[in-house]
């Protein structure tokens, strides 16, 4: 039975976009507010907002996988369990 989690196992590109893309987007135009603003204080805190903002998108994502890589592990266990209650032994005994 396939699990919902490795039915489509490459994402879609306005996944990796949102992934990988927009915090790219988000770091260089950090950087380019600082030469706008002639990297004074204005546009030192513009370029430190603009990183913040792409790091913590960009770290949203990855600690969201990790999180759905861990219900992985839960429903072979559950599959695990069923087998037995089915069968009295464990998968692969």
């Amino acid at each position: 039975m396939a699990t919902p989690h490795t039915a489509n196992p490459r994402p879609s590109n306005l996944v990796l976009f949102l992934r990988y893309g927009l915090p790219l987007i988000l770091f260089c135009a950090g950087i380019a507010l600082g030469f706008v603003f002639g990297w004074d204080l204005t546009g030192v805190e513009a370029c430190a907002a603009m990183w913040a903002a792409g790091a913590s998108l960009f770290l949203m994502n990855l600690l969201m996988r990790m999180g759905i890589a861990g219900d992985k592990d839960r429903d072979t266990e559950d599959e695990a369990r069923a087998y037995f209650d089915r069968h009295g032994r464990w998968p692969g005994e």
